[in-house]
């Protein structure tokens, strides 16, 4: 009984965990809200409200610390004077850091930090109600919420069944109004056309008081609407529209978020005053919280049926190869037909279920801005667009980093002082922008900022100060490969190093981590006006489609994707530049490189033909030099280790349908390579990428693995 009730505690504690992330993110959002509308009295309420449940569910998990300091700050909302404190967006601040803390602290079972300075600042907020008595106008207008029977709760179900919202809707009756018990009848005729009236208080001929009319209504129309149709001037003073329950979504499957990401539930737009927050929060029936390992492991699975699709494929192929007038032959490939639609839906499905909006990531970026301007004494607005634009949710978790050290950037070293943007003819506030998209099998990122720029010629100068180019490399450069120097670990063109920047932490991380993601990075800048970093991340990494070919008899690949064109040429055509291999293709020189050993001098003479993959990233076009082509193939990735491969050149295997071992070649790395590498007579940037048979078998045997 004891271990049930150990293993149902720790079940427990750990959802608790996941739900009050969502909890605090909520808790940010609204005070960020409460910072722009301080004397808004319904975000105050909607403050109360999370703390509330804060406060209840830590108190079920035995967290008493963290409930006892909920409770307190949840006694100092509910007092008339909180919505007047000016300083109470700093409090619902202070609360949110203060409670992570003491979570993180629960989490990993350490010391608790000191609640001190949030406990000050409630006592302060507690105090400022002292010697304040609540007016006999205020007590005798105020009004308990409605208590519904259950034949009305019975038609709250039934509305939402039908796929309408249902609405709590409180009035106030103007004190000036002649007839105040006709407001009653005014408003529900104003409402009729538009929305069900389920139950009203008090109820009609009742004695008692007629200030405030309560009305439960189910409707399709939006809180603004209702309460654009409730207010009749001269009649009804105000109105609050709060929703009671959403209409039934759809089933879906949410992958619960990774111990350690700060991942919050979806958000809604910007609330007019008159507009509550919900009473309760949205059915969950249909909802089920499924950890994001269970999902990798079905998807796992699923690529493994591929690879088995493919052996199938290949048997049947030789099969009918050899057996070309067998009579089954038909109903087998009816079946394979059948088999592989049917595996194509579910690949499909289950990428879906991993699939989340990048407004999970997005969200926690608002607070940030706030946090950092105010530190580094700027204005700085955020605003976010393409929130909706889904993507893989193992890439979510690892881009939360780089696009961290991004927004810091833009904010401490991007935009400039309030004074120096007035002096430049700008707005005194700047503007960072967060937006993101689906550009072909790629999902773009990009966060920009209307700050000063950077400025490439600073760039050059850095560069050449720390030993990174030399001069005769510096001049042959151009602007985007001097750009890209800003990513050279411990970079920086800062002028001072403050908290927040100039210590030249930060980028590289940016550029290491989405060269792991196979993906890149770009900068745009217009020194003055602004900068645009652009990240280009693939959709998923657990499936791709790809483009085999041959060096020296060993089989790689590279996402098809990156390739934006292959070249017919021969040795002959292939030209020495410095030391560099390059080709003339059309009306640009095409710098080259080599997967395999180059010809010898007899060889390069020849005519031989080869085939050169254009690879496209970003700005940066590359050729890359195979000696065969062997089609397209859709491959499942394996993940290697350091012991399997000592290289950066590859970034993971794939096992055909023949149980021949494929390499996925890391073009991210390859091009970096290229940038850097300084030949010699006869070298070769590429070296090491080639498997031992004994490493190839150990691949073969290794299981299918779609996570990072």
């Amino acid at each position: 009984m004891t271990q049930f009730s150990d293993e149902r505690g720790a079940e427990l504690r750990e959802l608790f965990f996941e739900t009050a992330q969502e909890l605090l993110q909520s808790l940010n959002e609204e005070a960020l809200k409460l910072e722009r509308n301080p004397a808004d009295a319904e975000l105050v309420r909607s403050i109360r409200r999370i703390v509330h449940t804060i406060k209840g569910d830590a108190a079920a998990c035995g967290f008493r610390e963290l409930s006892n300091a909920a409770h307190e700050l949840e006694d100092a909302l509910a007092l008339e004077s909180a919505s007047s404190h000016g300083s109470l967006a700093e409090v619902a601040f202070t609360a949110a850091d203060t409670f992570g803390a003491m979570l993180a602290a629960y989490r990993r079972k350490g010391k608790l930090p000191s609640s001190a300075p949030l406990a000050k600042m409630i006592r302060e907020l507690a105090q400022q109600s002292k010697g304040k008595k609540r007016s006999k106008k205020a007590a005798k207008a105020a009004v308990a919420p409605a208590a519904w029977t259950e034949y009305e709760k019975l038609a709250i179900q039934n509305a939402v069944s039908r796929g309408k919202n249902v609405y709590h809707i409180t009035t106030g009756i103007d004190p000036h109004c002649a007839m105040p018990i006709a407001a009653r009848q005014l408003v529900l005729n104003g409402l009729a056309p538009s929305a069900e009236v389920l139950g009203a208080r008090p109820e009609a001929g009742s004695p008692a008081s007629t200030q405030r009319l309560q009305l439960l209504v189910a409707s399709e129309k939006s809180p603004d609407q209702l309460s654009t149709l409730c207010r009749i001037p001269t009649v009804i003073s105000s109105v609050v529209v709060e929703l009671v329950q959403a209409a039934e979504p759809k089933a879906r499957v949410t992958p619960s978020p990774a111990p350690s990401q700060h991942v919050p539930p979806p958000e809604s737009g910007e609330e007019p005053t008159t507009v509550g927050k919900p009473h309760h929060p949205v059915l969950a029936e249909n909802i089920l919280r499924v950890d994001a390992e269970r999902i990798d492991g079905v998807l796992n699975l699923v690529g493994e049926l591929i690879i088995g699709r493919s052996m199938l494929q290949q048997a049947f192929t030789e099969f009918a190869r050899h057996v070309p007038k067998e009579a089954l032959r038909g109903r087998f490939s009816d079946a394979m037909a059948f088999q592989s639609r049917v595996l194509s839906d579910l690949q499909r499905s289950v990428m879906k279920i991993r699939m989340v909006p990048v407004e999970q990531l997005f969200r926690r970026f608002p607070r940030m801005v706030r946090d950092v301007a105010k530190q580094c004494g700027k204005e700085v607005a955020l605003v976010m667009g393409g929130q909706e634009t889904d993507l893989d949710k193992s890439l979510l978790d690892v881009i939360a980093e780089p696009m961290t050290h991004l927004v810091r950037n833009a904010v401490s070293h991007g935009i400039e002082s309030a004074e120096e943007r007035v002096r430049n003819g700008k707005p005194a506030r700047g503007t960072i922008r967060l937006t993101s998209y689906h550009h072909g099998n790629q999902v773009i990122v990009e966060i920009t900022d209307d700050g000063a720029g950077i400025d490439v010629q600073k760039v050059k100068a850095k560069a050449l100060e720390k030993g990174i180019l030399t001069s005769e490399e510096a001049d042959r450069l151009g602007e985007t490969e001097i750009l890209a120097l800003v990513f050279q670990p411990g970079f920086s063109t800062a002028d001072e190093i403050t908290e927040v920047s100039g210590r030249g932490v930060g980028l590289d991380v940016v550029q290491t981590v989405l060269h792991r993601l196979k993906g890149s990075v770009d900068i745009e800048t217009r020194v003055g006006q602004s900068t645009t970093f652009r990240l280009k991340l693939p959709l998923t990494l657990a499936i791709i489609k790809a483009l085999l070919f041959r060096v020296q008899h060993r089989l790689y690949a590279v996402p098809l994707n990156a390739v934006a064109e292959i070249a017919r040429a021969r040795e002959s055509d292939v030209h020495q530049v410095q030391n560099y291999e390059v080709l003339q293709l059309r009306d640009r020189v095409l710098p080259l490189v080599r997967l395999g050993c180059a010809p010898g001098p007899g060889e390069k003479a020849g005519s031989g033909k080869i085939f050169v993959l254009v690879i496209s990233m970003g700005e940066r076009k590359l050729g890359m030099i195979v000696d065969r082509l062997e089609g397209e193939e859709e491959l499942v990735i394996k993940a290697l280790d350091g012991q399997a491969l000592a290289t950066d050149l590859i970034s993971g295997a794939s096992i055909l349908g023949d149980g021949r071992v494929v390499l996925i070649v890391n073009l991210p790395a390859i091009v970096d390579r290229h940038s850097k590498f300084r030949p010699e007579q006869g070298d070769s940037i590429v070296s090491g990428i080639l498997l031992s048979h004994a490493d190839r078998k150990n691949l073969r045997e290794a299981p299918a693995e779609a996570r990072l």
